[in-house]
């Protein structure tokens, strides 16, 4: 069964895609009774590789986002839950890779993964609709949150787990002051129209970035100003826009006044861009950026640079990069997880 979603037209192309409902056939595949793996050959998984923090929390904020999960989805977000507070240390910090012996090759830390984990946590909190789920996974957040990285991204994404709890526990003080401090980590747009990012180079999952300070405008009593987060997401979006369609800065990312490339453009881009857009427009009523979410889809779909499809619909799989010869064909986790969360923003605006 799939929602059909009308995408923008472009100067070539007044093309009408069937986004497909999401699924988590791959997902499955990808997954065990220990966690998510994090590699796959075309579909197949690569066990060797083992599992990390990063895929089994953004795989646990995709679970808990589903509005009626069937049960093989809300086991996923309890396998997914066991494997985040297995990694958790005592004061909060989580490791971020597991091998498939299930030993830990890593020590805690406040990377990344500890942002991730922090999201998947608060949006299982607030979303699961499973009672023990929101509970213990609100536990673990708690501990988490009294943690701070110097990292922007990895504040932006605890910031994300933090905007979730605030909208289910309006009242809940440490993700209001996690959520605070991540917009303040992040910091300020710049004056310069050509330049307003707050740092000097694009790298990944940028919107994100700018997600956190919209959230933190509406969330918190002192937040920045929305404007800042929307100032960014609007450069963000006219930089990526090519034609009409969405052309992500890619893996290698951009640095301020250098040449921008355009290839390998990678998926978690995408979503990021249709995680920020559906925020922005669900606080500012805006429809311009529903349509920001339908070009995320779109680039999924097909409306890309190369304009070829980005996912398997075999197997659910999402494909792991857009390269100049045609999409990588491996089907990971990362990828398949931006594809899921890209498809679920479109049945709103289906």
């Amino acid at each position: 069964m799939t929602a059909t979603i009308g995408l923008p037209s472009s100067p070539d192309s007044d093309r009408r895609h069937s986004a497909p409902r999401p699924t988590f056939a791959h997902l499955s595949r990808l997954s065990d009774d220990t966690g998510l793996f994090e590699h796959a050959r075309h579909a197949i998984v690569r066990r060797e590789h083992g599992y990390c923090t990063d895929d089994v929390a953004r795989g646990l904020v995709v679970t808990s986002r589903e509005p009626e999960p069937t049960e093989e989805v809300v086991r996923l977000a309890e396998r997914y839950l066991a494997f985040l507070t297995h990694a958790q240390d005592a004061r909060g910090a989580f490791h971020n890779r597991l091998g498939h012996d299930r030993r830990w090759t890593d020590q805690p830390g406040l990377g990344d993964w500890w942002g991730r984990a922090l999201w998947g946590l608060g949006t299982a909190a607030a979303r699961s609709p499973a009672a023990w789920i929101r509970e213990d996974a609100l536990v673990a957040f708690n501990l988490g949150a009294a943690r701070r990285s110097p990292a922007p991204h990895a504040m932006a994404f605890a910031g994300l787990g933090a905007a979730e709890v605030l909208s289910r526990h309006p009242g809940h003080a440490a993700a209001a002051a996690l959520l605070a401090d991540a917009a303040t980590t992040i910091g300020t747009p710049e004056t310069d129209p050509g330049w307003p990012w707050p740092q000097q180079r694009l790298t990944y999952a940028s919107a994100a970035l700018a997600e956190v300070v919209i959230a933190a405008s509406q969330l918190h009593p002192d937040g920045p100003p929305l404007d800042h987060g929307l100032r960014m997401l609007t450069w963000l979006r006219d930089v990526q826009l090519r034609t009409g369609r969405l052309s992500v800065v890619p893996a290698a990312g951009w640095r301020r006044g250098a040449v921008r490339l355009r290839h390998d453009q990678q998926p978690i881009e995408v979503a990021a861009f249709a995680d920020a857009c559906a925020t922005a427009a669900t606080i500012t009523g805006d429809q311009g950026w529903e349509a920001g979410v339908r070009q995320a889809v779109g680039w999924f779909l097909g409306d890309n640079d190369i304009g070829t499809r980005m996912w398997d619909p075999a197997t659910g799989g999402g494909y792991d990069g857009l390269t100049p010869h045609g999409p990588n064909l491996n089907q990971g986790a990362e990828s398949t997880l931006a594809l899921i969360s890209t498809l679920q923003h479109a049945r709103r605006w289906s």
